[in-house]
């Protein structure tokens, strides 16, 4: 770099990053302080690793105060001098003078047109020609000593990182320059300004590479091993590692990330390959059969999607092959395909005749659907036809129906219902509870004087042959005599429904990825070790905020879950009060079906409060017609997360629209609402058990041994286990859940005998124990 161009830059730096600091007059000074030193190749003056403030301002004429202002802008400018001085070719000889120093009573307020110029007082060193023994400019470097003595007399250990990094380099006299040179090998590229960062705080240690050079350090100064370590503050973040893992994208490495140790890369290929497919099958998917079975189903998705069909938005009038942005959304739901038009229409109908408040002239029916119910009936619908438009010689192994063929008076035929029926069977190898659900759906659609099938005699004229399946001569019944059609179809659902009972099975255990949890003396107090293990976890929330809202949004989560027993759907659609704002009428919430927690100034404290309508069992004898309220205890640290949380949630929101929910989504560029779904709620749940929930050897993070990835509705199994094993009563489970005693007992309770032995004999014992 030529003179001229290093000074060019000195203006260009002084014009643009000074003026937030020095004065104009100033900013000449020092302007000029630099080309000088420019031109006699001198170096800025340092004292160790600090420039020398006091001489600056000597030589320069600025205050010293004012230079250490400035001190974060300059010394940018000062290192690159330091670089690029050294490079310059020898000075021509000539007079340099920077300005007389000025003193500082008398110096004027307005800027004089004239500096009278003094010579450098220091002697310049030019650079040596090539091939010259003369040694560089400036104090020859310190001898590096191997473990320095540390100064003499008492010192108080700090908390935190930065200040026991510099106490100790203070305590040993070594600089940034000095420790690097003394820890760092030629052959590695670390730079001692990422010491100088962590020093002042704007940096802290978060790789691999880091953390070596820490444990160099903790030898160098005779400290214990992990000294440093400890006062790392938590950043909720996985550590960062240079190496690429063999058969693993870069997506699966971010998700792999957090739950391998940090000393990953230098670990041998054998035990790095241990430790994925760990991680792989415990925490990432988890061990049972149906995840395994899961797994393999969804890299084959074959469904009929109705987009938009629940939120009553317009659906295009053209066929699936014939629209680009459905084909693309298509391939996007991987392989999943968007109905017909036709079919569109009839899902409409059937969707308006259960989910209006009042049914239409000309109709009856038994009973309506809410928002979940007809979200999951249009789901397994959708599989169902799917399954016949798949084609036979590809993987999901299909009927091969044309999809413009696909009409819901399908399942007025108990032909189709045989052969999806022994589809399912090949497909999971086992009869479930689904084929009998599925088949009781049958039942209400051709129910007498109710179905809505039976009432739409119309939906035959979209029949056409299928081989196998649908003759002509069906079709001719059809629409000749469509209560027979449906009569028969009614029977046969009838038969099967009792037959499949007979036969079912369980393949997605419920109380599988939480038996560790279930089979402990306290169910409900080992649970709580997760809340416990992310409280201690938590990122600090100056350096962390929005990983520091995440983790308060997760330990609520399971906190709010544990004491009330919500089912998922209340839980997420929970919205928030703050203290000093009116809470909504019990009125308006049940027109919204939500609930809310808010403050109740009287008892000081947080309640639940949700309308009974917005339960999914709002007929239970539960309920009664009356609102479910509950008073959150304070107790661990409850009350002071929730406040913590409604400072941190608006960082969660950034710009976008609050759904008023209490929980919502971490807003990123992809987001497109910041309110939680089903899908979406239940991740961010399967995403804290991983996190913390599960007990990972070669990190030693994680609560409890043996826990599995599962969703918030085990929170329910996990409170009326606990009640059952302490008092044996399955109505005293019920109120932890919201239910029945009969629900418990089918459904949510894991009371097996040697329970029931053990709570019958802790009574018996007593007598053993005080005989009379």
């Amino acid at each position: 770099m030529s003179d001229k161009k290093l000074s060019r830059m000195i203006i260009d730096f002084c014009r643009q990053k000074l003026p937030e600091a020095l004065t104009e007059h100033e900013i000449e000074l020092m302007q000029r302080y630099l080309a000088l030193l420019v031109s006699r190749r001198q170096l800025p003056p340092y004292l160790g690793h600090r420039p020398n403030w006091p001489q600056m301002a000597e030589e320069s004429g600025i205050e010293v105060a004012r230079l250490r202002a400035a001190s974060r802008l300059l010394k940018h400018g000062l290192e690159a001098l330091i670089r690029e001085i050294p490079k310059l070719p020898p000075p021509e000889p000539h007079l340099c003078r920077l300005p007389k120093p000025i003193d500082q009573s008398k110096r004027p307020k307005e800027r004089h047109s004239t500096d009278t110029l003094v010579p450098i007082p220091r002697t310049a060193h030019p650079r040596p020609p090539c091939g010259s023994s003369k040694s560089k400019p400036g104090p020859k470097p310190r001898p590096i000593v191997e473990f320095p003595q540390a100064a003499s007399g008492s010192w108080e250990d700090p908390a935190d990182f930065p200040t026991a990094l510099a106490l100790h380099m203070q305590r040993h006299g070594d600089s940034c320059w000095q420790l690097c040179r003394s820890i760092v090998k030629p052959v590695e590229a670390f730079d001692r300004r990422t010491v100088q960062s962590w020093v002042s705080g704007d940096n802290c240690p978060a790789t691999l590479e880091s953390f070596e050079i820490l444990r160099r350090i903790e030898l160098r100064y005779r400290l214990p091993v992990g000294y440093f370590r400890s006062k790392l503050s938590v950043t909720n973040r996985s550590t960062r590692s240079l190496r690429k893992l063999e058969g693993v994208s870069t997506a699966e490495r971010r998700r792999l990330a957090w739950h391998l140790p940090e000393d990953f890369d230098l670990r041998s290929r054998e035990e790095r390959q241990e430790i994925i497919d760990w991680v792989r099958r415990v925490i990432i998917t988890g061990t049972t059969d149906y995840r395994k079975y899961q797994a393999a189903a969804m890299k084959h998705r074959f469904a009929i999607r109705f987009p938009g069909l629940l939120d009553q938005s317009s659906v295009r009038n053209r066929a699936p092959s014939d629209d680009p942005s459905i084909t693309r959304a298509a391939r996007y739901a991987g392989g999943n395909i968007c109905a017909p038009p036709p079919l569109m229409e009839e899902m409409r109908e059937l969707l308006a005749f259960k989910m209006s408040t009042l049914t239409a002239v000309g109709y009856q029916r038994t009973g309506m659907w809410g928002h979940e119910t007809a979200s999951q009936k249009l789901e397994h619908l959708g599989l169902m036809l799917g399954a016949l438009a798949a084609a036979p010689d590809g993987p999901v192994s299909g009927y091969g129906v044309p999809i413009r063929n696909l009409t819901l008076a399908l399942l007025a035929f108990p032909a189709v219902w045989d052969w999806y029926l022994r589809w399912r069977e090949r497909k999971r190898g086992l009869f479930t509870a689904w084929e009998v659900d599925m088949l009781r759906t049958a039942l209400a659609v051709t129910r007498k004087e109710t179905g809505w099938l039976r009432q739409n005699p119309k939906l035959a004229e979209h029949l056409d042959i299928i081989p196998g399946l649908i003759s002509e001569e069906d079709i001719s019944r059809a629409n000749n005599c469509w209560n027979l059609v449906c009569d028969e179809m009614y029977t046969c659902a009838s038969r099967l429904v009792k037959e499949i009972e007979r036969v079912a099975r369980v393949h997605r255990d419920p109380f599988e990825p939480i038996l560790v949890v279930l089979e402990s003396e306290s169910p409900l107090g080992e649970y709580r070790k997760i809340t416990e293990e992310i409280s201690q976890s938590m990122p600090d929330e100056r350096r962390y905020p929005v990983a520091a809202a995440e983790g308060l949004r997760s330990f609520l989560m399971l906190r709010i879950g544990l004491h009330s027993g919500l089912r998922q759907k209340n839980l997420r659609q929970m919205l928030y009060c703050p203290p000093g704002e009116i809470p909504a009428s019990e009125r308006n919430l049940s027109d919204l079906r939500r609930g809310q927690l808010r403050w109740n100034t009287r008892e000081n404290a947080w309640k639940v409060f949700i309308p009974s309508s917005a339960f999914k069992n709002a007929n239970s004898s539960y309920f009664g017609n009356k609102p479910y309220q509950l008073r959150l205890p304070d107790l661990g640290g409850l009350y002071e997360a929730i406040e913590r949380y409604t400072f941190a949630r608006p960082r969660l929101l950034h710009s976008a629209t609050d759904p008023q929910a209490f929980f919502v989504k971490t807003v990123k560029k992809t987001s497109a609402d910041a309110a939680y779904d089903q899908t979406t709620f239940y991740e961010a749940w399967r995403l804290t058990i991983q996190r913390y929930g599960i007990f990972n050897p070669y990190t030693g993070r994680g609560a409890i041994e043996g826990l599995l990835p599962h969703g918030p509705h085990n929170v329910r199994d996990v409170l009326a286990t606990h009640i059952l094993k302490k008092t044996g009563s399955y109505e005293q489970a019920s109120y932890a859940i919201q239910d029945t005693p009969e629900m418990v007992a089918k459904h949510y309770g894991r009371f097996l005998p040697q329970d029931k032995a053990a709570l019958a004999a802790k009574i018996l014992n007593k007598v053993w124990e005080h005989p009379a």
